[in-house]
């Protein structure tokens, strides 16, 4: 293992074990280089690392602290991984989406409360029926951010949000490309809140499923 690769594990063990708290400010360098049986060097390397992935908080001046851990921060990373691959990797992406949603939408159906399911009528009453591709899109992203986060898997709601995101550029193609895409994915977000309202898991897991991958089918033969 690289001195760098075990810095960062014996970093990361510290935050794991309790040790190193959400927040809490790291030793001085050169005590927790000796507590670690590491060079300064290797650490400082380290916590540059664990730092580009928000794990760590350097603060000019002030010192060293580990962030709040929140999933929404540590992901950010995955974020700019999944821009990076926006259109070589975008069926795979939707590959992804179409199993998380899935989950997503199925914990949903046990869990959504009455003002939830409220919230999602509103947002699916206010779009119209003649929407924009692009004020479409918008909806259907809030729509799907609102069923991850009625699952109560904040993990799981953040996942999704990053995947959403990078595929929002492909769902405005398909909406100016595809035939009744708009009427379809109307329809469909329908369809996935009356199943939601019901409670009826399997349902609104099934539903969920084919609403994604009717884009990934799409997109094979568009590309």
């Amino acid at each position: 293992m690289a001195v760098t690769d075990e810095a960062i594990e014996k970093i990361k063990a510290m935050i794991l074990s309790g040790r190193l708290k959400p927040g809490d400010r790291l030793p001085k360098e050169p005590d927790l280089a000796a507590q670690l049986g590491l060079s300064r060097n290797s650490l400082r390397e380290a916590v540059k690392a664990l730092s580009l992935l928000n794990v760590l908080d350097v603060r000019q001046g002030d010192g060293t602290y580990v962030s709040s851990l929140e999933p929404p921060l540590l992901l950010e990373a995955l974020t700019f991984i999944l821009e990076l691959h926006q259109d070589d990797s975008v069926v795979e992406l939707f590959q992804v989406r179409a199993v998380l949603e899935s989950a997503a939408t199925g914990l949903a159906a046990q869990w959504v409360s009455e003002e939830q399911l409220a919230e999602m009528a509103r947002l699916l009453d206010g779009l119209g029926p003649d929407p924009t591709v692009e004020e479409l899109v918008a909806n259907d992203l809030e729509f799907h951010r609102l069923i991850a986060r009625a699952g109560g898997n904040t993990v799981l709601a953040s996942l999704l949000d990053s995947l959403a995101n990078r595929t929002a550029r492909a769902r405005v193609w398909r909406g100016v490309t595809q035939d009744a895409a708009i009427e379809r994915t109307m329809a469909e977000h329908r369809g996935l809140l009356e199943a939601l309202a019901a409670h009826e898991v399997e349902t609104a897991r099934a539903r969920a499923t084919a609403h994604v991958s009717g884009v990934v089918e799409w997109l094979r033969k568009a590309l």
